[in-house]
């Protein structure tokens, strides 16, 4: 059931230059966020950012009341979320959109680019609790943008390709030899650019496993109004905020 729901700033944890971790804190009994979920968060004391910004749920901790979004400084509103203070509120929408599917897996590749890392968390916890045995596969332009990576290895195998060549496999994501070697994931869950996730789901359709792609589309509100969000798919245009985010690549008209 949706909610909408105050937050008090608790902390931030600063991973580089552009990227942190905004946890929240509430009083309140927190709603069950499922992996893939999202929230519209609106930007306090900040009159001159109108619209609010939507962000992945990184993690939620019931016990300790805290819900943690991963954000990418790429604007005005993502900047300013940067700089809140002890006291100061954020008005949360949330959960948003739907949720990957976990069944029927036995060995899941989860393969993410820039933010595209943030559901994985929450993706890869409820993976491990079910027993399938995970791979993650991050990849980005240089070792300084590799993020998560001790999170992700309590939950599974971490491989890692950056641009530069600076850790991990030389190259982008779909150059990594876990495609290239026998193939053993039986599913892949993908989530960053538009570029890769496409390169993503062409490659699981040769394999012939499942792809679910969460896509990262411009939200507005989060409920379907603005339309800003719309996804051609194989039985027409749908609202990503709310038929998505998460899709079987196979839906998709890529």
């Amino acid at each position: 059931m949706k909610r909408i729901q105050d937050f008090k700033f608790k902390d931030y944890t600063w991973l580089n230059y552009q990227n942190y971790i905004l946890t929240l804190k509430t009083n309140d009994q927190i709603a069950e966020v499922k992996p893939g979920n999202f929230a519209e968060l609106k930007i306090p004391n900040a009159p001159d950012v109108f619209l609010r910004r939507p962000l992945s749920v990184l993690d939620v901790d019931h016990e300790k009341n805290t819900i943690s979004f991963y954000v990418k400084i790429i604007g005005k509103g993502t900047e300013k979320l940067g700089k809140l203070r002890n006291g100061d509120r954020v008005n949360v929408i949330y959960p948003l959109g739907n949720s990957f599917s976990v069944n029927g897996t036995k060995k899941a590749l989860l393969v993410g680019g820039g933010s595209g890392i943030a559901p994985f968390i929450l993706l890869g916890r409820e993976l491990k609790q079910k027993g399938i045995d995970i791979t993650f596969l991050i990849g980005a332009r240089t070792k300084e943008d590799v993020l998560l990576t001790d999170q992700f290895k309590k939950l599974g195998e971490v491989l890692v390709t950056t641009e530069d060549g600076t850790m991990g496999q030389t190259g982008l994501v779909t150059h990594h030899s876990v495609f290239t070697d026998e193939f053993l994931f039986d599913k892949i869950y993908t989530c960053g650019p538009d570029p890769m996730m496409k390169a993503i789901a062409k490659i699981a359709e040769e394999k012939g496993v499942d792809c679910e792609a969460s896509l990262e589309n411009m939200m507005a509100c989060g409920f379907g109004a603005c339309l800003c969000c719309v996804v051609e798919t194989n039985s027409g245009n749908k609202c990503v905020c709310t038929e998505g985010p998460v899709f079987n690549t196979k839906a998709l008209a890529w």
